[in-house]
């Protein structure tokens, strides 16, 4: 069933077209990512559906459905607390629970219409019922917990609160009120890791439709089971996660380079044939060749003439070349300890990083993640500990929110006068990623932060940085600019120390993983979905060992076991879901390397290169069906 349809949707703001021809529908069921780059009317689109913002085209509803949006922080009474404001989701329950404690004082008065009052008490009762009146505990628990709104946070005036803090309490608000049809924009931000991992598992439970907008990837691939990509000239539609769109995009765009080149071909066939034509009129004085000519000309008149496919990605082209190599160990942390007042942050931290280690340091919010970063950085001194450096070491820092001495200058000014180089020299660097033509005249105060970000890139590399300390670097950035961004940290070849919430950028940038816990540095070598398999790992061998405990002290044993089974059946589902959606993507992408070797059947070393990477995707895919088989077995012998 459609629970929402767009048809031919156009948005101007005065004389500024937005977007025009946009068309898809939500149907009941489905959890949309509505992508595309900023600017493009991502937001637009949710203010129209909630009838906030007036456009051209057809909006349609199922007739009745409820729809829950958070648009803006609403005001409520100055002494209201985050309780209240989140009870404010049961309205109409406690409503009809004000009335049912109305019937019940009435019943004590005899002179009243019992009957009358039961009948309409019971009705009550069961409406009360319907509308989940007796969970409402469980319901307001489930979901504080998930977002780590705790009792005394609850206890809070939610006026007090800053803006982060009000979105994720109005967050929670709007999950409890459950609407049929859920409108989402950046639910992820404010929000940490493990809060956006039980928002991930909440959405996919969801008994509505949810439209989301979201810049985070990794939740786009986890929770979205389709693509809208908005553009100006219309919306593309991909009926997969993340990673699908991804790959059918490309293959999209090859399918459509090739119905070009072969429209070309016809074309440029016609014309040599026409210019011919004219060509033997002239010579042999012939009406006939001249009447040909005419007929080709009118016949390639009407034929559909293909715009040439544009692939937007473009990738920045750095260069790592001349920097000066670092020695093998590139920073030795040891020791360090750091308190601010009667709270300590680390104790007995250590850390070595060696040449070409991406070091991602991961934690809870308010586990010291970026005051290490400080502490490295020599912004903040440790209150104990040893901080060493090693050999040839040029640091480069990209911090949250990119800033510059002067920002009333341009792009080429700022690059040109800081460096003392020519005008040419400067756009050639500048070129590199990709600012261009007028691009470089831009003011640096009114750049995106993506921008501000590729700017200071441009910076580093032209310094010959080796070491990059990164502090939430994909913070503000559009999906594109993650993408640039990340393209330039895999071809640097030096040393990578980075604090980051982007788990998709984590994963595809990130060697090593360093997680604050206990006040120390723990390790995992690999990338996040090897981080996070080891965590399963380590809760799995948990609860073995209490279960060896259990075996020999707890009477109620059998009872016990059968509770910690089930929470590692559960655990080792979700490795499942995980692997399998790997699995999906690898099988998509080996069907597309035997199209394209299909195609380049008469070019062997294309098709020896394809065969290659064929092999290799083989036998990933290998690997993660044995994972899923072995994964399996243990769920079987669990149950």
């Amino acid at each position: 069933m459609i629970e929402l349809g767009i048809n031919n949707l156009s948005k101007s703001f005065g004389a500024n077209k937005i977007f025009e021809n946009v068309g898809f529908d939500i149907k009941t069921g489905e959890i949309v990512g509505l992508i595309g780059r900023n600017g493009i009317g991502k937001t637009t689109i949710m203010k129209i559906l909630m009838g906030h913002e007036d456009y051209e085209g057809e909006v349609f509803y199922r007739k009745g459905v409820t729809l829950g949006y958070l648009d803006q922080i609403p005001v409520f009474k100055e002494d209201y607390s985050v309780k209240e404001v989140l009870y404010l989701a049961f309205k109409d329950v406690y409503d009809i629970k004000k009335k049912m404690m109305k019937i019940e004082h009435s019943l004590t008065n005899e002179d009243n219409d019992i009957d009358r009052l039961m009948k309409e008490y019971g009705q009550l009762q069961e409406r009360f019922e319907l509308l989940g009146g007796y969970d409402i505990d469980e319901k307001m628990s489930k979901v504080t917990i998930g977002l780590q709104i705790s009792d005394s946070i609850q206890k809070m005036k939610f006026a007090n609160l800053s803006g982060g803090e009000k979105s994720k309490i109005m967050l929670g608000k709007i999950l409890l009120e459950k609407p049929e049809l859920l409108l989402l924009d950046e639910p992820s931000n404010h929000l940490d890791l493990k809060s956006i991992e039980w928002l991930e598992e909440y959405l996919k439970e969801y008994k509505g439709s949810v439209l989301i907008i979201s810049h985070d990837r990794y939740f786009l691939d986890r929770v979205v089971n389709k693509i809208v990509e908005l553009e100006y000239n219309g919306a593309s539609i991909y009926h997969g996660n993340y990673t699908y769109y991804l790959m059918e995009k490309e293959r999209r765009f090859i399918e459509a380079f090739n119905r070009y080149k072969e429209n070309q071909k016809k074309i440029n066939k016609m014309e040599e044939q026409i210019k011919r034509y004219r060509i033997w009129g002239k010579m042999r004085d012939s009406d006939k060749m001249y009447v040909r000519a005419k007929e080709l000309e009118k016949r390639l008149a009407k034929m559909e003439k293909l715009d040439k496919p544009v692939l937007e990605k473009t990738k920045i082209k750095l260069s790592s070349k001349g920097f000066d190599r670092t020695g093998k160990e590139v920073l030795i942390l040891k020791d360090i300890e750091k308190s601010f007042d009667s709270r300590t942050l680390f104790s007995g931290l250590d850390l070595t990083l060696f040449y070409q280690d991406s070091l991602a340091i991961l934690g809870d919010n308010g586990t010291g993640k970026s005051t290490l970063i400080k502490i490295v950085m020599e912004e903040l001194e440790s209150d104990k500990g040893s901080i060493k450096y090693g050999s040839n070491i040029n640091i480069g820092y990209l911090p949250q929110e990119v800033k510059f001495e002067d920002e009333n200058i341009s792009i080429l000014e700022a690059f040109q006068y800081k460096y003392n180089i020519t005008i040419g020299e400067a756009r050639t660097e500048l070129a590199k990623v990709l600012f261009i033509k007028d691009d470089v005249f831009k003011k640096i105060s009114i750049l995106s932060g993506g921008e501000k970000s590729r700017l200071k890139l441009c910076m580093l590399m032209y310094e010959k940085v080796n070491f990059m300390i990164l502090d939430e670097p994909t913070n503000h950035l559009d999906i594109d600019s993650r993408e640039i961004l990340e393209d330039t940290l895999l071809d640097f070849k030096g040393t990578i120390l980075f604090v980051s919430h982007d788990r998709y950028f984590i994963n595809k940038i990130a060697t090593k993983i360093g997680e604050i816990e206990s006040k120390k540095l723990e390790f995992y070598n690999g990338d996040y979905e090897y981080y996070k398999n080891e965590l399963l790992k380590k809760a799995d061998s948990i609860v073995m060992e209490r279960e060896q405990v259990n075996r020999s002290s707890n009477k109620n044993y059998n009872r016990k076991r059968v509770d910690d089974n089930e929470k590692i059946i559960k655990r080792k589902k979700k490795q499942l879901e995980s692997i399998e959606i790997e699995i999906e993507s690898l099988e998509t992408y080996i069907d597309e390397l035997d199209r394209k070797m299909l195609e380049n059947s008469t070019d062997a070393g294309k098709l020896n290169e394809i065969s290659i990477e064929q092999n290799d995707k083989k036998e990933a895919l290998t690997k993660l069906l044995e994972e899923w088989e072995s994964i399996s077995e243990d769920i079987d012998s669990l149950s």
